[in-house]
């Protein structure tokens, strides 16, 4: 099986992993209040960028491009070339946006 990862970032997950970009954390409630750094939440949503190649009998059900929910203490935060990314694993994606 060939990995599909058509993305601009030089990363190329393995197996059933995939690479997450994290979409920005709230800046202001629905009420117009501002968050201060401190207290904003890590944000459980992000759009694939990279994806494995899935296991032998499992092929990926996820694409580059998706955009996933995805557990609040899920993957591993990684940086390149400047930017944060989460990489974890296919199983740790609740749903498909």
């Amino acid at each position: 099986m060939e990995a599909v990862t058509e993305s601009k970032v030089n990363v190329r997950p393995l197996a059933d992993r995939v690479l997450v970009e994290a979409a920005p954390a709230e800046e202001k409630t629905a009420f117009g209040i501002i968050i201060p750094d401190t207290a904003k939440e890590k944000p459980q949503r992000g759009t694939i960028v990279a994806v494995g190649s899935g296991k032998k009998d499992e092929p990926l059900t996820v694409q580059v491009g998706d955009t996933v929910l995805y557990g609040k203490y899920a993957g591993t935060e990684i940086t390149v070339d400047g930017k944060e990314y989460l990489i974890m694993r296919e199983s740790d994606i609740f749903a498909i946006i």
